[in-house]
């Protein structure tokens, strides 16, 4: 059973399965994953006993099916893991943006969030796609070299801070201008298309920020 003086990013690291529950209730497990279940469940008016409740719920269906242990992978391959997740994004990012362009032009006027929501979707690929790229051809490096230094590790981590908290900011827009990924019934297959596409976009974002805040980073402490 979970307490609520975890914090978000141990329960995710514990459980993978509970990001999605975090996920439905905007709940940031990345560059907000050190608050606790109850400050967390505070900072979104969320009811802390439906929280726990939903949480406990997502780890006992998962019951029988060994969990992902993030923090036993060597750092190779928990590069290698972020890295995937880093060529999906790059993949996925541009067919999203052009997905947001054509909705908002059909149906903008039906519902004026559409274009906001082309407007957040543009920036997330001006913001998230050269961070990416940045991290391919500085960090990777950087940690491929064995022994890798930790205080040139730390110092690129360091300075990524920031730019997951951008992202991070963008994808709340995303999910205010979208309703939560919530569709109305008169939705066109391209409108359904966009909202998967975003919210397997979110999911993969959060947990390479995830791995990158809570995985990674403790593995180079200052020294």
């Amino acid at each position: 059973m979970l307490e609520r003086y975890q914090t978000v990013a141990d329960v995710v690291l514990d459980h993978s399965e509970t990001a999605e529950v975090f996920q439905r209730h905007r709940i940031d497990f990345c560059c907000r994953g050190d608050l606790s279940l109850e400050q967390a469940a505070q900072s979104k008016q969320v009811d802390l006993d439906l929280l726990v409740r939903e949480l406990n719920e997502a780890i006992a269906s998962r019951a029988g099916s060994p969990p992902v242990e993030l923090r036993a992978l060597s750092t190779p391959q928990l590069v290698e893991r972020i890295l995937a997740n880093h060529d999906a994004l790059l993949r996925a990012i541009p067919f999203a943006r052009t997905l947001a362009v054509k909705v908002s032009r059909v149906h903008g006027e039906h519902n004026p969030k559409l274009r906001e929501l082309q407007t957040a979707v543009e920036e997330l690929e001006a913001t998230l796609v050269p961070h990416l790229e940045a991290e391919a051809r500085s960090l990777s490096p950087l940690l491929a070299t064995q022994p890798a230094d930790p205080a040139a590790v730390r110092q690129q981590l360091e300075a990524m801070v920031a730019e997951h908290r951008a992202v991070a900011a963008l994808l709340e827009r995303i999910r205010a201008a979208s309703d939560g990924f919530a569709l109305p019934d008169w939705a066109c297959r391209s409108y359904r298309a966009l909202f998967s596409e975003l919210e397997q976009l979110e999911a993969r974002t959060f947990e390479s920020v995830h791995l990158e805040n809570h995985v990674l980073r403790p593995r180079f402490p200052v020294a």
